[in-house]
């Protein structure tokens, strides 16, 4: 076969999808945080975590609901004092669970330490075996079913009321105290607690419903808002995708919601029920939440203090 000229064209006029001005500038070490911010390349995770920062505050200023939904790993990695710092400047608005962070939330609270070595508590039979830890989630439930409160809430005023020494790093008693929702999701047999005798699980799963109650009231809100899911593979997802469902049977709208994952990995759930099936806009970020969690935190106040500027 013959082969014709091929058709060419010059650089100067090809579209491309990158330019060098979106190429990192070089911070200095004695620079602002809002200097290194504005350093990172404007490109992929740099430029999503830039524009999510953006839609927490754009939601914020219209008065429209950003929710952080969340795993227990966050609790663990030392992250509780970034999380409440957002919910003391009232940009988180809700916030929803599961179990496992209720029980490392109230152990920090109580004890100032938490997480347990698994692999030799389990060869010597005492994993999971904390008596005072399970009094607490027990006696939490009980209050939750008899307040109408939720099960969230409930180990909130709990932490509080016993005055824990370590209080002020709880993300649910901080949340308590500002009367802002905070949701647990129990799936019984998962956590530690479900074996004790102090926890009747079928109280425990009835303060988890009225928390099911709650989340999906605080969805029928979200248009125009945020839901950031960071660190939770599978319970939250489907939470969040099962609340969405109910409010739009009741014809509901939200078709304007913007949504993210952050996690170390991105898993399947994450992604089909948060990011891909209900957002209109949505930011996968991927990255060491002790890492990824205080840079979000410091972007989504530099980009507040940029739109103060700007009025």
């Amino acid at each position: 076969m013959k082969k014709k000229p091929l058709k060419r064209r010059k650089l100067a006029t090809r579209k491309s999808l990158q330019n060098v001005r979106q190429f990192a500038k070089l911070a200095t070490p004695t620079g602002s945080a809002s200097k290194f911010l504005e350093s990172l390349p404007d490109v992929l995770a740099a430029k999503a975590l830039k524009e999510l920062a953006a839609a927490v505050v754009k939601a914020r200023r219209a008065k429209r609901p950003v929710v952080f939904a969340f795993g227990a790993h966050v609790i663990k990695c030392g992250l509780s004092p970034v999380v409440i710092d957002l919910m003391k400047r009232g940009l988180i608005t809700a916030l929803a669970t599961h179990g496992a962070s209720a029980i490392h939330d109230y152990e920090f609270a109580a004890a100032g330490h938490s997480s347990e070595d698994v692999a030799a508590g389990l060869k010597r039979g005492t994993y999971g075996m904390t008596k005072d830890t399970a009094e607490a989630i027990g006696e939490a439930s009980w209050q939750a079913v008899e307040n109408d409160c939720g099960l969230g809430r409930a180990v909130g005023d709990l932490i509080n009321r016993e005055k824990c020494k370590h209080r002020k790093s709880s993300i649910f008693a901080e949340a308590a105290r500002l009367d802002i929702p905070l949701t647990v999701h129990v799936a019984i047999g998962t956590d530690t607690v479900h074996m004790h005798p102090e926890v009747d699980c079928g109280i425990l799963g009835a303060a988890s419903e009225r928390d099911f109650e709650i989340i999906t009231e605080v969805v029928s809100k979200l248009n125009r808002g945020v839901w950031m899911n960071v660190g939770a593979a599978v319970i939250l997802p489907e939470v969040f995708l099962k609340a969405l469902a109910f409010n739009r049977n009741q014809d509901v709208k939200l078709d304007n919601v913007t949504t993210a994952n952050l996690d170390m990995i991105q898993h399947y759930r994450p992604r089909t029920n948060v990011l891909e099936r209900p957002a209109k806009k949505s930011f996968a970020i991927t990255g060491h939440h002790e890492i990824m969690l205080p840079l979000l935190r410091l972007a989504i106040l530099n980009e507040e203090k940029r739109k103060t500027r700007k009025r």
